[in-house]
């Protein structure tokens, strides 16, 4: 079947939810995939328990939960796969993950957390969504569930979800954020680190990677032109900065990359 997707378009899902996916293969032909910081916070059910993933991230080796989230990354993650897969993703807008879970997204940074940890309720949830098989009907179960746990976003949050998100031409200085947002470069340090896991100079540098990547995957242009369009002072601090974040040059990503953004396949079975 492959990977779907579904981006809600009415308040207040999209105001939580930036997507739903679900992958389903019954014979994989890769045995690895590599995925590269994406700028998500991500739950993920694994149907299939039994076919465990193995992973490899930032040099120790973990085990994939039945269901886990995982916040913005800053290294590749390795994964081994299975010969079959049924996964079910939700991609959070970064900042409802704290009013959702009561956890801030920054605190969910650099890690892959079962969620059953962090709410018992997942037990049950998981058994609700493993019992459907069409993916709409997965996404009704989870959308009843998560909008019994959701209010309204303040605007300075959805402006915070459409700057995560990319949803933005200009590409922002410590200053002229801070201006747009009203608040003090330090309080803005706080804020961008309860989301991210990140100060604000971090942040905005990776946003500048995030933007080189998608421009990379879904655009016609030049490397050179990338690194213009993305606010990099020269093609050298395009080049290290997205292999700061990726063990990739630009060119060995757009040579590598896969169908799905971020992700890219080795060792054909």
């Amino acid at each position: 079947m492959g990977v779907q997707f579904y981006i809600p378009c009415e308040r207040p899902l999209n105001d939580v939810v930036k997507c739903f996916w679900q992958s389903i293969r019954e014979n994989t032909n890769f045995r690895q995939e590599i995925i590269i910081p994406k700028g998500v916070v991500e739950m993920v059910f694994n149907f299939l328990p039994e076919t465990t993933f193995h992973g490899l991230l930032y040099n120790k080796k973990y085990l994939m939960p039945k269901c886990f989230i995982q916040g913005y990354h800053n290294s590749k993650i390795e994964l081994n796969l299975p010969e079959k897969q049924s996964l079910f993703g939700i991609v959070l807008q970064t900042t409802a993950t704290k009013q959702i879970l009561h956890v801030p997204a920054g605190r969910l940074a650099r890690q892959c957390i079962d969620l059953t940890l962090i709410d018992n309720t997942f037990c049950s949830l998981w058994h609700q969504l493993a019992e459907k098989k069409m993916f709409q009907d997965r996404i009704t179960i989870f959308s009843d569930w998560l909008t019994k746990r959701i209010t309204c976003l303040t605007a300075r949050e959805q402006i915070l979800n459409n700057l995560f998100s990319l949803n933005t031409k200009n590409n922002f200085s410590i200053s002229n954020l801070s201006e747009w947002l009203c608040y003090s470069p330090r309080h803005l340090s706080r804020v961008f680190y309860e989301q991210t896991g990140m100060n604000t100079e971090q942040t905005l540098l990776y946003l500048k990677y995030l933007k080189s990547l998608q421009l990379i995957h879904y655009s016609d242009l030049s490397l050179t032109q990338i690194a213009y369009v993305c606010g990099f002072s020269d093609q050298s601090h395009f080049i290290k900065t997205f292999k700061l974040f990726t063990s990739l040059t630009p060119k060995e990503y757009q040579h590598h990359k896969s169908n799905l953004i971020g992700h890219y396949f080795k060792h054909v079975r």
